[in-house]
């Protein structure tokens, strides 16, 4: 490690803020140690905001119908393969009663942009999730709408919203995503989100077609702009039924990496070890909380639908049961030197 890039780290990890130069430096960086030396600046900085927390989000993925083409999304509405699923609202209460039972008090309630369920259908099953479970935090992932949906499913009692931009530079986005998506509505979205009084997540995928270094500062710059609650990130993983099936896979390397530079470009932010982690390697998740992440996501699903909702190749836990998955990664966080704890775990702005 050479005392430049030491340097850097050090900077980086002080004052939450590097010159373009120096986080392409980061970005591009291929000395030896670089990611754990990023790793364990990363670690001590979310022990002084979290201690050794590790906040369980349970997941919810209630349709895999979706809208939209995006051109790495194995739910793709173009994806004539995929066996389609909706879950009722029956279903989706008493996923959550069963969560709760297991001490989950934050459901994210995930899906494609099915028109199927409208905002009336929404509403209805955010408020009917609120009056069973009052003491639990209400997440929405289900992409892009208008900012009056948006208000309807805040005051109907969701307070979490989801919505990574995937991309922060326009071009790259056009080479993701058709034509009728844009990344200034996604923005928009975003903003409506923040403006109405949610907690934001955002993110991107790491290693996507055409991602560079550059478009990688373009979405640093931006969540610096954003300062959304959550950042998500995960590899890009390839689906064979999608037009990119023939692109590479992101790294674990890379993925880790970028998790330590954004907890210390943003250390109040939940920062999830993903799915995503625990599929390209059998220690992501693992490594992925040690790089710098405090929240988990088990799958509250029916065991019967998760295999459906493959939004990339080779899920992991798609047979596990709700409370295998929780016993499971409770397990694993342990064996990482953090607990898991139930509380609904808000974001920490600051110290004090």
């Amino acid at each position: 490690m050479s005392p430049t890039t030491a340097n850097i780290i050090a900077k980086l990890a002080s004052e939450h803020n590097l010159s373009d130069a120096e986080l392409l430096t980061l970005l591009t960086g291929t000395e030896d140690g670089l990611n754990e030396q990023l790793a364990c600046a990363a670690d001590k900085l979310r022990r002084q905001y979290y201690g050794d927390k590790v906040y369980i989000r349970g997941l919810i993925e209630f349709t895999n119908y979706c809208k939209n083409n995006c051109y790495y999304c194995g739910i793709r509405a173009g994806n004539s393969l995929a066996e389609r699923y909706r879950l009722s609202q029956e279903e989706i209460l008493a996923c959550c009663a069963e969560g709760y039972k297991l001490g989950f008090r934050t459901f994210v309630l995930q899906g494609g942009e099915d028109l199927y369920y409208t905002d009336d259908k929404i509403c209805s099953i955010v408020s009917a999730i609120r009056r069973q479970h009052p003491d639990c935090a209400i997440t929405l992932s289900i992409g892009e709408k208008s900012r009056a949906s948006y208000q309807a499913y805040f005051d109907a009692g969701a307070n979490r919203y989801l919505l990574r931009h995937e991309t922060a530079d326009a071009e790259h986005y056009a080479k993701l995503h058709p034509a009728s998506m844009s990344l200034e509505n996604r923005k928009r979205c975003l903003f409506d989100l923040k403006e109405i009084g949610y907690q934001v997540g955002s993110g991107f995928m790491v290693s996507s077609p055409y991602q560079t270094p550059q478009t990688l500062l373009s979405d640093l710059r931006f969540l610096q702009e954003l300062q959304p609650d959550m950042i998500g990130i995960g590899p890009y993983i390839t689906h064979e039924h999608t037009p990119f099936k023939d692109r590479p896979s992101g790294t674990l390397e890379q993925t880790l990496r970028l998790l330590s530079m954004l907890r210390l470009l943003f250390p109040y932010a939940l920062l999830p070890s993903t799915t995503a982690l625990g599929t390209i390697h059998p220690e992501g998740r693992e490594l992925g909380l040690k790089a710098g992440g405090n929240v988990v996501m088990p799958n509250l699903s029916p065991v019967g639908v998760r295999k459906k909702y493959e939004l990339y190749a080779n899920k992991i836990c798609t047979g596990e049961e709700a409370a295998q998955c929780r016993g499971c990664l409770e397990a694993r966080v342990r064996m990482a030197g953090y607990n898991i704890v139930t509380d609904i775990g808000d974001v920490r702005r600051t110290l004090e």
